[in-house]
């Protein structure tokens, strides 16, 4: 009976020791593909050649009309499907206004997994920009609503 105990305790240390190594190395990788908008900003103003894209969702875009001035919008659902649309021979940082900035990592993720190795994330995304008070401009270019993703 206590080898049973004991052994369903090891097991469970196992499991969450292994979680938490997995945990530590996915936040290891996410600082390493971020910026904050201090330094995507200090790279703006140095005229340094790159690439921001806006891969906020359409509902998300229709909620907040701007943009960082100089982005380029990317839907998330294109990008995903054609990872081409991120140049790989140039420095690139994606955004959106997801709290937890899940459109950017997935995207993010989708292109690590294709061996882009110059792309970061902004973290705490559009907001994290604005709050800093950085210029944004007004999105006024037209858009498709896919609701069906």
């Amino acid at each position: 009976m206590y080898l049973i105990v004991i052994c369903a305790v090891g097991l469970a240390v196992l499991i969450v020791g292994i979680v938490r190594m997995i945990q530590l190395r996915n936040r290891r990788t996410l600082e390493r593909f971020s910026i904050d908008a201090d330094e995507l900003h200090a790279l703006l103003e140095s005229k340094k050649d790159i690439v921001v894209l806006d891969v906020r969702q359409p509902l998300d875009l229709l909620a907040h009309s701007e943009i960082i001035p100089g982005a380029r919008r990317i839907p998330p659902k294109e990008v995903m499907e054609q990872a081409s649309l991120i140049p790989k021979d140039k420095d690139s940082v994606l955004y959106c206004t997801c709290a937890s900035e899940k459109t950017s990592r997935m995207v993010l993720d989708n292109a690590l997994r294709l061996q882009f190795s110059r792309i970061k994330f902004l973290k705490g995304g559009l907001a994290a920009w604005k709050a800093k008070g950085y210029p944004v401009e007004a999105y006024t270019k037209s858009f498709h609503l896919d609701t069906a993703s």
